[in-house]
This record gives C-alpha cells, sequence and structure tokens, in this order.
C-alpha cells in the first residue's frame, strides 16, 4: 500500500515522503495513529499544494532576508562605552548590546544570529558578519566611540 507519511516515523520515512508500505503496518499501525494517509489523487494533490505553498513561503523569507541585509550593510551602529588608556574599554561590547541598539533603531534582530567570536574591547570601527537565512549573510559596522 502507498501511503503519504504525516509525521516522522523511525526506520520507515519523513514527514511529505511517498513510501510503499505493506498493507498490514498500514492499516494495523500507521492509519490509526495518524502518521499516514493512503496515497489518493487528492492526496497527493492536497500534498503537492503543500510543497508548493512551503516553498514560496522559503522563497518569501529568503528575499525578505537580502532586503533587510542590504539594510545592515549600509548601517553603522554607534555604541558608547567608557574606556581607558589606549583605546581599550572598561569591560566589553556584546552581541546582546549591539541587538538592542539594533532594536532603538527600528530593526529586530536576534542577537544569535550575529556572529561574534569574542566581545569588543576596543575602541573604532569593527565588521562583523551577520546570518540572517542559511543562504544569506551580511556584514554590520559597528563603531565604538568614548562616552
Amino acid at each position: 500500500m502507498k501511503v503519504i507519511f504525516l509525521k516522522d516515523v523511525k526506520g520507515q520515512g519523513k514527514k511529505g515522503q511517498v513510501k510503499e508500505v505493506s498493507d498490514g503496518y498500514a492499516t494495523n499501525f500507521l492509519l490509526p495513529r495518524n502518521l499516514a494517509r493512503p496515497a489518493t489523487d487528492g492526496n497527493m494533490k492536497v500534498l503537492e499544494n503543500q510543497n508548493a505553498a512551503e516553498e514560496r513561503r522559503k522563497q518569501e523569507e529568503k528575499a525578505e532576508a537580502q532586503e533587510l541585509g542590504k539594510k545592515l550593510e549600509a548601517l553603522t551602529v554607534q555604541l558608547k562605552a567608557k574606556a581607558g588608556e589606549g583605546g581599550r574599554l572598561f569591560g566589553a561590547i556584546t552581541s546582546k548590546q549591539i541587538a538592542d541598539a539594533l532594536a532603538s533603531d527600528g530593526i529586530k534582530l536576534d542577537k544569535r544570529k550575529i556572529e561574534l567570536e569574542e566581545p569588543i574591547r576596543t575602541l573604532g570601527v569593527t565588521q562583523m558578519t551577520v546570518k540572517l537565512h542559511p543562504e544569506v549573510k551580511a556584514t554590520l559596522k559597528v563603531q565604538v566611540t568614548e562616552e
């Protein structure tokens, strides 16, 4: 019997996959537990529509990420911090502080998306990578000035 999996089933298939399984396994295990549905013509069309909608949503997310990336490339985040001799900061600038500064500028960005190897500890301009989407990265400039 051909079935469409509605959920991941260990050892059998993943969600959305169409697979041939034995009749007994399908009728006694998969169908009563709503893990799969029979692969009829109507169900196959529904699956195709769901896959097309998912693909459109992913394309829209990528386009939004590219748009945000262009905004971030043109932007320089200004932060103020107390500094001592030679431009060393008392403390450090973290990705959370950068995300908060972006939020005050009207750009909502999760601090985990800012790839900062180690906190900023000196005055001046620092460039860092922001991962907006699995396929989209942008470079953000952060300028730290003395308070």
